[in-house]
Order: C-alpha cells, then sequence, then structure tokens
C-alpha cells in the first residue's frame, strides 16, 4: 500500500498525495494513542495495586441486624457496626453492602470482614490481580476505541472534501472534454 502514495504515477492527482499523507499521519496518530493506552492502563493497574497495599482488614460485629432495602433483587442492606482500628481504638458507624457486602441478611451480632483506608474509615473490598487486570485493560481499551472511532471520523471527513474537490475538477475537465467526444448536431 506505501508503494502506491510514494511511486511516481501520471495518474495520480494531487488529492491523492494529501490522501496518502493524511493516511500516513492518522496512522503514527493512531500507533501513539495505543501507547498511550498502554501507559494509561499500566497506571491505572499500579494505582489500584496502591490502593490495594494502603487497605487494613478487620472484623465488625454488627450491632443491629444488616437489614434489607426495597430491592432485595439487588441484595442490598445497612447496619451499624462497630469494628476496632489498629491503634486500638473502637468506632462504629452504618455500613452499606456497597463496603461490607457480607452484612446482607446477617443478624445482630455477626462478625463480618470489612477493610479500612488509612484514616479507619470503612473502605469497599480491593479487587483480587484479575479484577485489577480487567479494569486496567477496559482503561486501556477505552482510549484505542476512542482514538480510533476520532481518527475514522477524522479520515472520513478529509475523504470527503477530497472527493469534493476532485468531482468538482472532474467536471470542469469535463466540461472542456466532453463536447469534444460527443457530436450533436
Amino acid at each position: 500500500m506505501l508503494r502506491m502514495f510514494v511511486r511516481r504515477n501520471a495518474l495520480r492527482r494531487g488529492s491523492d498525495r494529501v490522501e496518502g499523507v493524511v493516511v500516513a499521519v492518522l496512522m503514527v496518530a493512531f500507533v501513539a494513542a495505543v501507547v498511550v493506552a498502554g501507559l494509561l492502563a499500566a497506571h491505572v493497574y499500579r494505582s489500584e495495586q496502591a490502593t490495594a497495599a494502603s487497605l487494613r482488614q478487620t472484623v465488625a460485629v454488627l450491632s443491629w441486624p444488616g437489614a434489607i432495602t426495597e430491592t432485595p433483587i439487588l441484595h442490598q442492606a445497612t447496619a451499624m457496626a462497630t469494628w476496632q482500628l489498629s491503634d486500638g481504638a473502637t468506632r462504629s458507624g452504618l455500613l452499606t453492602t456497597d463496603v461490607v457486602p457480607g452484612i446482607y441478611g446477617q443478624p445482630a451480632g455477626a462478625s463480618v470482614q470489612l477493610w479500612l483506608g488509612r484514616t479507619g474509615a470503612p473502605a469497599a473490598p480491593p479487587q483480587g490481580a484479575a479484577g485489577m487486570a480487567v479494569g486496567a485493560t477496559m482503561a486501556g481499551l477505552a482510549v484505542v476505541v476512542a482514538a480510533a472511532t476520532l481518527l475514522t471520523f477524522c479520515y472520513r471527513l478529509c475523504q470527503r472534501l477530497l472527493d469534493r474537490r476532485r468531482l468538482a475538477n472532474w467536471s470542469s475537465a469535463w466540461a472542456v472534454t466532453g463536447p469534444q467526444w460527443t457530436s450533436r448536431q
């Protein structure tokens, strides 16, 4: 394909050369987007690892049962609980299934696993390595898809503008050549 744009050809128009340059620039831009997507995916993965490393696991004791909300299909519940911090201080608060999925339907006095952030506030449980890899891959893939969509749009727009110019040039050339080919008397 590269030979098509590089080699000399008497039939190649200036707009064909412009289109070749546009294709080359867009290909370089896509390769750059893939590199950026890879760097972003690596950053997201390292960030999720750092977040997971900063969490500390502890046990919370439910003060009252994990009350089920109006949507039992989604298994959402809230419950009051108490837990101990790493310095020995005791905290209590309202837990939800967003932070502690294990409270759904648990009776009062039940022990559930709880993850705490650096400040001692409840945090969502960390993802495993596979979940982190999937999240990072999806972030990188989103960048690649967005870049491909944008670059395709740019190519189609350029192609449309060049086709309009080509058609205008063809029409003016035919206006000169056409009468010589047809003889209407």
